[in-house]
């Protein structure tokens, strides 16, 4: 034997579903402090410039992700990484204030992973926000949308690899990836405000370069009324575990090279004076609709949770009769 060899064997890295269970067992802990605290049935992603809700969750308990074991960080600007746990009156939430993309070097499987966590959790209820680039004309900047459907661009899916089936199956349905029970929730919320929400379809692209205006016109052609670079990994992690998803883009910009004054022939762009896209107009008008989104998040999440009691209508809501 050599006893002067050096063993170098290291650990392995425990599966996803231990890595989440862990992560969970964490945020539990934490809760477990402030005695009043319960665990959430509802979660929320905070999106570009979006993250001032979790300041009305009183009391909250704030958690950074460098904290969590296994949870990625964010490195996008706009995304303050931290998960708030805290009361919207009678109802606790978790509140996801940023996340991770393909783009800042994670896979779709380690963006998605948070949803994971919170699904370990208990969240039974996912409202996923978003800053994207608007392609439907009948869109103007500062829009509310509430995503039908959604188009995966990415080049990957967080399902990829080998499946457990403690998670979810193999071979998820998506024909109703986002819940029509939660989007007419939000419809009437907006009309309690006064707010126009529209109804539409989100294109994920992997980023981080905006898309050039061809591409824009691709993406209306096959049916795109909005384009982003996250959020289809969590829906789709969401739909794998059995979480009820709603999702609502804030139109920060119009897409590359649409002339929203110019309805009828928005297709053309106008190459003679192309609009440029950055990131701080995305924020600036994040925190222009910031606002009418609080407003309208403090009625939706009262409505998901009153959805859950056994004698509301369930039809179209996960795991029952009518739903995916």
């Amino acid at each position: 034997m050599n006893t002067g060899a050096m063993n170098t064997a290291t650990t392995p890295e425990p599966d996803e579903f231990t890595r989440a269970e862990q992560a969970a067992q964490f945020i539990l802990a934490a809760l477990a402090q402030n005695p009043a605290m319960e665990i959430p049935r509802i979660a929320v992603v905070l999106g570009s410039g979006l993250g001032d809700f979790a300041g009305n969750l009183q009391p909250a308990v704030v958690i950074a992700y460098e904290q969590i074991p296994f949870f990625p960080r964010s490195t996008a600007i706009g995304h303050v990484g931290r998960l708030v746990i805290g009361k919207l009156g009678d109802v606790t939430v978790a509140v996801m204030q940023g996340r991770v993309h393909q783009y800042e070097g994670y896979t779709a499987k380690q963006a998605a992973f948070p949803i994971r966590v919170l699904g370990r959790l208990g969240v039974r209820a996912l409202v996923l926000t978003n800053a994207a680039g608007g392609i439907n004309p009948q869109y103007g900047e500062e829009a509310l949308v509430l995503i039908s459907d959604h188009i995966n661009l990415q080049g990957a899916n967080p399902l990829s690899g080998p499946n457990d089936e403690r998670f979810g199956p193999r071979f998820p349905d998506m024909t109703k990836a986002y819940t029509g029970a939660y989007r007419q929730i939000a419809l009437d919320a907006g009309r309690k405000h006064g707010m126009e929400l529209h109804e539409g379809v989100y294109a994920a692209l992997a980023g981080p370069s905006y898309e050039t205006p061809a591409e824009i016109r691709y993406l209306r052609a096959i049916g795109a009324d909005l384009v982003g670079m996250s959020t289809v990994p969590e829906v789709i992690v969401a739909r794998h575990m059995g979480i009820g998803v709603l999702a609502i883009s804030c139109v920060t910009n119009m897409a590359a090279g649409l002339r929203p004054q110019q309805a009828n022939d928005w297709l053309l762009g106008d190459p003679l004076s192309p609009r440029e896209i950055n990131h701080q107009e995305v924020l600036a008008t994040g925190a222009r609709v910031r606002g009418k989104l609080l407003a309208l998040l403090g009625d939706i999440i009262p409505g998901i949770e009153e959805s859950f009691k056994p004698n509301k209508p369930t039809s179209g809501l996960p795991g029952t009769p009518g739903s995916k």
